[in-house]
């Protein structure tokens, strides 16, 4: 397995039910914030792959699991590594951690499109950078 970016999140209420627990669907969320640092962090953003590329990158797919609940205010960690690049998107895998316990794994295939929606070739210096968390 290759590098791995962490990217931490606080629980707060406006994330959880009724009941203090985050609502699944805002698990999705976290993993975005989490490749969003990540693609920051490889000297990027998607206002810059947009503007001097055009290019989008959307999820295609996302295969999440959910072992734990996570709840109010506790910090978590979302570990993302790159699985496979392909000339036109890639797949991560992302797990969100709280301390050492596994509370929610994912497998999200990122896509990398044009304006009009349509799968283009990964721009050459950022397929490099993506290339080098393998």
């Amino acid at each position: 397995m290759g590098k791995e970016f962490t990217f931490k999140v606080k629980v707060y209420y406006e994330d959880t039910d009724a009941g203090g627990i985050v609502y699944y669907a805002n698990y999705l969320k976290f993993l975005e914030r989490a490749r969003s640092e990540a693609i920051y962090l490889l000297g990027f953003s998607n206002k810059k792959l947009l503007d001097e590329f055009g290019s989008l990158i959307i999820v295609k797919s996302c295969n999440i699991k959910y072992f734990k609940p996570a709840k109010l205010e506790e910090v978590l960690n979302v570990i993302s590594n790159i699985k496979i690049i392909t000339q036109t998107s890639f797949i991560m895998n992302q797990i969100i951690k709280r301390n050492d316990e596994t509370i929610t794994e994912a497998e999200v295939h990122l896509v990398v499109v044009n304006s009009e929606g349509r799968p283009i070739k990964i721009p050459n210096i950022f397929e490099s950078k993506l290339k080098e968390y393998l």
